[in-house]
């Protein structure tokens, strides 16, 4: 059962967004409760003007060197609503790195002309030790995990929380929830920030649902087993969303392919129409995005479809990010629970 706690601002506020290893769930009650609050300014001009007067004197880049499209506008979207201006590097050839200028080094040199460094690489890890090397500088600024590489993506957690509470709010919340996972669970970021985040959670049972050459890596069975998280893996995908209060669907992540490697079948782990009566009543459907094969067209009207629904919380739960980053959060009157 999802309690209601306390919520209070967390102390420190954090200086970078790097992993979702870093969230405990206070600052999870406290997010939601900021993105929801936030969400309410939206009703009007004069709320939406409030927001955009927070963080005009703000300056962002968006260092986008591996292709995105939902991310991208989403993190440009909440630079946008809060005031802050926002410039763009959407491929490192553009750059002086052509040249053999290191990645460090233009990340360092962009840190001169901006407030905030927003990063999606396909270079795992690499969020963490930029956000390292301009810590020991002058001029630090915040680093934020856009994704990195098949490693991190821990905004994109934050939102999947963020609509997994607001979905099943009716049936308590998260707590003693089931969630299933399915897909490439092995080279899924997505799947592996998510996971990492419900071990905040009470009495969480994860199903992985995958191809034997899909499962989870071995680091993320570890963690799991180390947090008491209750989980198992399996073949048998249609047992597995019958049982699930969420369904958490995610594509082939190919462009990890080795060249000739010779493809996985993963057609029995494809959500059609004609599971949907299998399903809880209530169950919840969730997907980051972009979709293939493995998620029907035909589900997008069937209620329990969130994935729209949460890709636009993801614009909002980035805006609240961005307040806590720069420390105005609370200049948004929180509400009394």
């Amino acid at each position: 059962m999802d309690r209601r706690r306390d919520i209070e601002r967390p102390s420190p506020l954090p200086q970078h967004i790097l992993s979702s290893t870093q969230f405990d769930r206070g600052f999870l009650d406290y997010l939601y409760t900021l993105t929801t609050t936030i969400r309410r300014f939206d009703k009007s001009r004069e709320g939406l003007g409030y927001l955009q007067s927070l963080l005009p004197h703000k300056r962002a880049m968006l260092y986008f060197t591996q292709p995105s499209t939902r991310t991208f506008l989403s993190f440009q979207s909440a630079c946008h609503v809060l005031g802050i201006s926002a410039s763009e590097i959407r491929d490192a050839a553009t750059s002086s790195e052509r040249k053999g200028e290191s990645v460090e080094d233009s990340l360092r040199t962009f840190s001169s002309y901006v407030d905030l460094i927003i990063m999606r690489s396909p270079i795992a890890g690499l969020c963490e030790r930029v956000a390292q090397l301009l810590d020991g500088t002058p001029r630090p600024v915040p680093i934020v995990n856009a994704g990195s590489g098949p490693d991190e993506h821990p905004t994109q957690a934050l939102l999947d929380i963020y609509t997994l509470r607001r979905s099943l709010r009716l049936g308590g919340g998260i707590d003693g929830k089931t969630i299933c996972m399915v897909g490439d669970l092995k080279r899924g970021r997505t799947v592996r920030s998510l996971a990492r985040l419900l071990t905040n959670y009470d009495d969480v049972r994860i199903v992985f649902a995958s191809p034997p050459a899909f499962r989870i890596a071995e680091d993320l069975r570890h963690d799991l087993s180390v947090s008491g998280l209750k989980f198992h893996e399996t073949d048998d995908f249609e047992a597995a969303i019958a049982d699930a209060d969420a369904i958490y669907m995610t594509r082939i992540q190919d462009e990890y392919d080795a060249v000739g490697a010779e493809p996985v079948d993963t057609s029995r782990f494809h959500l059609t129409a004609a599971h949907l009566p299998r399903l809880k009543t209530d169950a919840v459907i969730m997907h980051p995005l972009p979709r293939r094969d493995e998620l029907d067209v035909a589900i997008d009207d069937d209620p329990r479809a969130k994935y729209w629904r949460q890709e636009r919380n993801g614009m909002w739960v980035r805006v609240a990010l961005l307040t806590m980053l720069f420390g105005v959060d609370d200049r948004v009157q929180l509400p009394e629970l």
